[in-house]
C-alpha cells in the first residue's frame, strides 16, 4: 500500500515539475515577445531629429509639419525651394549653429556667445526662407520664429522606405524595404540551391543507398548543422567571395550570390534529414505494388515516393527557408552589407539579422535607432512565425491524409 502511495506521489511530483517547466518556458517566450514589441513600437511616436535639436523657420512659413525624407533632401540640398515640399515659392536658406559667424560679428555674438539666443531669434525673423537647425536650449519664449515639427514615422514610410540611414544628420532615415528584400533575395537564392541538392541526396539515402552507406553518410550530413555559422562565414570570405569576384569580373565579391550559396550549404542538413525521413515513411506495399506493375525504380520514386511524401518535403523546404532567414554571422561576412534594393544576385545586399547584429551594439539604449532595430526584430519574428505556422499546417495536413 505504501509502495503504491509513494509511486503515485512520485508520478504526481514529476507531472507537476513537467507542467511547471512548460509553464515557465511558455511565459518566458510570451514575455520576450511582449518586450520585443514594447521596445520597438515606441518608434512610431517619435521624431527622427537628433536629440535636443530643433528646426526653426520664419514665422510666416506656412508649413505646419515636415516629413523626415524632406528634411534629409533639404539638408542634402536636393530640395532648394519651399514650394517643393508644400510651402510657398521661396528659396530655402540652411543655417546651422556653426554658420552664425557668417551673419553676425564676434561682438554681436559675444565673447562667450552669450548673445547667441537673441541673434538666432533676429536672424530667423529677418530671413523668410530660413531653416535653422540648432539645439533646443537656444529657443526661448521670446523667439520670433516658429519651430517646424517633424512628422512621426508612419508604418508606410517605415516598411516601404528605400533608405536606411539611422545615423543621418539632421534626420535619421528608417526605410526597411531594402533590408526586407535583401533578406528574401538571399533566402530565395539559398533555397534554389539547397532544395534540388537536398532532395537529390534525400532520395539517394532513402531509396538507393544501402544500409552501410546510409549509416555512414547520414551522421556526417547531420554533423554539418553543428558547425558554427562563423566558420561558414570564414570559408565564404576566404574562398567563395574571391572566386565570385574573379569569375564574374566584379569590383567586390561580397554579393547576394555568396550569401545564397553559404546559406544553401547551411540549410542542406535540415532539408536532407526531414525529406529523407518523410520518404522512408512511404509504405513498402505501395512501392512493391508499383514495381510489380512493371514500373522501374525511378518511376516508383517520382510517381509514388515523392507524391506520397510531398508534405514532408515541403516542410523541409520551409524549415530550410527559416534557417536561411534567421542566419546572422555568415551573411554579415559575405553579402557586403549594402542597404540598397537588389536587382541581381551579383549585387551587395543587407539582411535584417545582419543589420541587427551589426548596429545594436552601437545604438544608444532607448534611442530612436535602438527602437528601430527592435522593430526589425519584430518583423523577423513575424516572418519566422508565418514560416512555422506554414510548417504546422502542412504537417497537420499530412497527418490528416495519412489517417
Amino acid at each position: 500500500m505504501n509502495k503504491k502511495f509513494f509511486k503515485k506521489l512520485f508520478e504526481k511530483l514529476i507531472e507537476g515539475i513537467l507542467t511547471l517547466s512548460g509553464g515557465i518556458t511558455s511565459l518566458a517566450v510570451i514575455l520576450i515577445v511582449v518586450f520585443l514589441f514594447k521596445e520597438g513600437f515606441g518608434l512610431f511616436s517619435r521624431s527622427t531629429l537628433e536629440n535636443n535639436m530643433v528646426m526653426a523657420v520664419n514665422k510666416n512659413n506656412p508649413l505646419p509639419k515636415i516629413k523626415a525624407a524632406y528634411v534629409k533632401a533639404i539638408f542634402d540640398q536636393n530640395v532648394t525651394n519651399w514650394k517643393q515640399v508644400g510651402g510657398k515659392n521661396d528659396s530655402i536658406i540652411i543655417v546651422r549653429i556653426e554658420d552664425l559667424p557668417t551673419y553676425f560679428t564676434e561682438e554681436q555674438l559675444g565673447a562667450k556667445f552669450e548673445n547667441l539666443t537673441p541673434c538666432i531669434s533676429r536672424l530667423t525673423d529677418s530671413l523668410s526662407g530660413i531653416v535653422l537647425f540648432v539645439p533646443s536650449k537656444y529657443i526661448t519664449k521670446s523667439f520670433k520664429g516658429k519651430i517646424l515639427p517633424e512628422e512621426n514615422i508612419s508604418l508606410v514610410e517605415f516598411f516601404l522606405g528605400k533608405e536606411w540611414f539611422p545615423t543621418a544628420v539632421p534626420s535619421s532615415q528608417f526605410g526597411i524595404l531594402p533590408l526586407i528584400l535583401g533578406t528574401l533575395w538571399v533566402s530565395f537564392g539559398a533555397i534554389l540551391i539547397a532544395l534540388p541538392l537536398g532532395l537529390a541526396v534525400a532520395i539517394y539515402l532513402a531509396e538507393i543507398a544501402d544500409a552501410r552507406i546510409r549509416r555512414t553518410l547520414k551522421p556526417l550530413i547531420e554533423l554539418l548543422s553543428g558547425i558554427p555559422s562563423v566558420i561558414y562565414g570564414f570559408f565564404g570570405l576566404v574562398v567563395l567571395v574571391p572566386l565570385i569576384q574573379k569569375v564574374f569580373n566584379l569590383p567586390v565579391g561580397e554579393t547576394a550570390l555568396a550569401g545564397s550559396i553559404i546559406l544553401g550549404i547551411m540549410a542542406l542538413p535540415t532539408i536532407i534529414t526531414i525529406a529523407e525521413d518523410a520518404m522512408r515513411t512511404t509504405p513498402r506495399a505501395m512501392k512493391e505494388a508499383s514495381l510489380a506493375l512493371g514500373a522501374t525504380r525511378w518511376q516508383t520514386i517520382y510517381k509514388i515516393v515523392i507524391p506520397y511524401s510531398i508534405s514532408g518535403i515541403t516542410a523541409a523546404a520551409i524549415l530550410g527557408i527559416g534557417r536561411a532567414i534567421g542566419e546572422t554571422m555568415a551573411v554579415l561576412m559575405v553579402t557586403g552589407n549594402a542597404g540598397v534594393i537588389p536587382h541581381t544576385f551579383l549585387q551587395p545586399v543587407r539582411t535584417i539579422p545582419a543589420t541587427i547584429a551589426a548596429e545594436l551594439g552601437e545604438s544608444p539604449q532607448g534611442g530612436i535607432h535602438y527602437q528601430a532595430l527592435f522593430v526589425l526584430g519584430c518583423v523577423l519574428f513575424v516572418i519566422t512565425l508565418l514560416i512555422n505556422l506554414g510548417v504546422e499546417y502542412i504537417s497537420s495536413k499530412r497527418k490528416f491524409k495519412s489517417s
